[in-house]
């Protein structure tokens, strides 16, 4: 599924410097309203003890390379019940859910150099009454460098009942 991955490197082309770059790349991406504020962060698997930082994604989720739990993405995280709101596209098309057992998932990203184990970054963008407005979710290759923006600014809006 083509859901607008475009990936890049740092300055002039050179690999980028760290997980930080995904921070930012992601920050960027963040739209805020005035008054607003950005929270930027790099996932982390608390079963693992909030140690590993590697994830292969598949279907608008991530999952931990050490435990193998998934990091929910689209649709508000692992359980969807637990979150009161889901996530609408403002930019780029969401990552779409996988197909089901049995079946390959829709969308498996890759970096340019064939990896697809990611270190991922993830900005909350939260209004000045401190709503969660919008996420942006970047992924960064630890191989290569290579970076993409995977959920672009997508817009959090309530869940129907």
């Amino acid at each position: 599924m083509d859901h607008g991955t475009a990936w890049m490197y740092g300055t002039a082309g050179e690999p980028c410097a760290g997980p930080g770059d995904a921070l930012l790349l992601v920050r960027r991406a963040a739209r805020t309203e005035p008054g607003g504020r950005v929270e930027a962060l790099l996932a982390r698997c608390v079963p693992c003890g909030g140690e590993e930082r590697e994830f292969e994604v598949a279907a608008g989720e991530c999952f931990c390379v050490g435990c193998c739990i998934p990091l929910g993405i689209a649709d508000g995280g692992v359980h969807p019940s637990a979150y009161p709101w889901r996530l609408e596209p403002t930019a780029a098309p969401l990552p779409t859910a996988s197909p089901g057992p049995g079946h390959a998932p829709a969308d498996l990203p890759q970096c340019p150099a064939g990896h697809d184990v990611f270190q991922v970054a993830v900005a909350l963008a939260f209004t000045a009454e401190g709503t969660l407005r919008s996420i942006s979710v970047g992924l960064r290759c630890p191989e290569d460098g290579a970076l993409c923006l995977y959920v672009d600014n997508a817009r959090v809006v309530p869940r129907a009942a």
